[in-house]
């Protein structure tokens, strides 16, 4: 906890307890801000040092990204080499080029070189060619052999994932030998789980977890308890799969080898979390046809990022209108079907996007595929076709009584069957259709979905009112 006093610095308490930055709510507090602010601007880098720079990296990038835009730059200035650049790894892609682009490459290299691989890599992939080359030619050979090698690899693969940074021992090796070499040694990860086995060209033989080394007596030898590595990792695997081995087969690091099956890396589960969330939130932002925005993106990068699907929208959105337009003289004739022609496409639409959900999620994570298509596509039908009698059966009595017309009630209802089967249908057809093409599911089943719905529903509803009362 912390207390202030009267110039309004934070001030450890005695018993050095650390101060809790955020409200009940999560946020960072306000007083807080308000305290870094003022210290910024009075450039207290005692302050910033006492009470910012002993922050976790997740804290402090939380920081960053609730200070104003010109205090960044400033407190990053400011705490100089007690500034820890990994807490870069925990902010929006925005928010970190801004910082990266105006720190001198000489004060970036010397951050780097703290730095375990994977996060150095994260902020080197996002520097320009020139930069990137400028600062590893100032890094010692081998970690500047390791970083190149990583930043080779595709992006969003396990290569780039991955931390260069592993324990290997050959087979031969006791186990007594092998827990000297790790006192010994100075140049090892700062937290392992498990050490690899290799032959002298490193090709991965296995694996022991270091729970067994603890629990064997030094002269046994390693190869004696190595087990075959759990699912290793083929570098140039797309980060998503690699994450959904993990949480299949309950791993918490997994080898990542090269197409030669030498070990190249490892992947730990603190950067498959990473990987899981930036996944998930990539969906839901691409079901929303907002494509990477970021929140910290300015105007015109928002709007950017959103105009493409806007359009597409608009197109599609025509296409509805189309329909309607095909059926002018019936509406003019009769006005309740302009009123309540809105609310089958709303419901089209909104059961059309339930499903959708579902099946984008699923095929996301591989819980659903050829095999249990057919069952999950004949549930969905099911579904449309009980919720369109449910719905029918109390639409058609509200629009019957609202109307006093119970033929048009019953015109509602029918309509409201026919579009809510297909809004179902649509709902997992269209995504297995894109996904079976390469298309992104995410990115353009809602479009596509809401066109069917409206379509259908426009049409079914017009097209019976018309037919039924001869309009």
């Amino acid at each position: 906890m912390t207390t202030t006093d009267g110039d309004d610095r934070i001030r450890r308490r005695p018993d050095d307890e650390e101060a809790d930055i955020y409200d009940e709510d999560g946020n960072v507090r306000g007083d807080f801000l308000a305290l870094v602010g003022a210290a910024i601007a009075d450039r207290d880098t005692l302050f910033l040092r006492q009470n910012v720079a002993r922050l976790h990296e997740s804290e402090i990038g939380d920081l960053l990204e609730s200070i104003q835009p010109d205090q960044r730059l400033a407190l990053v200035r400011l705490l100089g080499d007690d500034f820890d650049m990994t807490a870069l790894t925990e902010v929006d892609e925005a928010i970190r080029r801004e910082i990266v682009d105006q720190m001198p490459n000489e004060q970036i290299a010397a951050a780097i070189g703290e730095l375990d691989s994977d996060d150095a890599v994260y902020i080197l992939e996002d520097l320009d060619k020139e930069d990137r080359e400028e600062i590893l030619a100032q890094l010692p050979f081998t970690e500047r052999v390791r970083l190149r090698r990583a930043l080779d690899y595709p992006e969003s693969s396990a290569g780039r994932r991955m931390q260069t940074e592993f324990v290997a021992v050959p087979p031969f090796w006791t186990v007594g030998q092998t827990i000297d070499y790790m006192r010994d040694e100075e140049d090892l990860p700062y937290s392992f789980s498990q050490i690899f086995v290799i032959d002298p060209t490193f090709k991965l033989l296995g694996a022991v977890d270091l729970d067994q080394i603890l629990r064997t007596k030094r002269q046994t030898k390693i190869e004696q308890i190595m087990r075959e590595t759990n699912h290793p990792v083929p570098a140039e695997m797309d980060q998503e799969e690699a994450a959904q081995l993990f949480e299949q087969y309950d791993l918490l690091s997994a080898a990542v080898v090269d197409e030669n099956g030498r070990l190249v890396g490892v992947l730990t589960i603190d950067d498959v979390v990473d990987v899981i969330h930036e996944e998930a939130d990539e969906d839901i932002k691409r079901l929303g046809g907002v494509g990477d925005e970021e929140l910290s993106d300015n105007v015109l990068s928002t709007v950017r990022s959103r105009f493409l699907w806007l359009l597409i929208n608009l197109g599609t959105a025509m296409l509805s209108a189309s329909v309607i337009g095909l059926f002018d003289a019936s509406i003019e004739k009769m006005i309740a079907l302009a009123v309540l022609m809105p609310i089958v496409a709303s419901m089209g639409g909104n059961a059309g996007t339930q499903t959708m959900t579902v099946t984008v999620r699923a095929l996301a994570t591989r819980d659903l595929d050829i095999y249990n298509a057919g069952r999950i596509i004949r549930r969905e039908a099911g579904v449309g076709i009980l919720n369109g009698i449910v719905f029918a059966t109390i639409m058609g009595a509200i629009a019957g009584t609202w109307f006093h017309d119970y033929q048009l009630g019953g015109v509602i209802a029918a309509a409201m069957i026919i579009n809510l089967i297909a809004a179902a249908l649509a709902g997992i057809l269209l995504p297995l259709l894109l996904d079976k093409m390469g298309a992104d599911p995410a990115i353009a089943s809602s479009v596509f979905v809401t066109t069917v719905t409206d379509c259908t529903g426009f049409f079914a509803f017009l097209g019976i009112a018309t037919w039924w009362f001869g309009i």
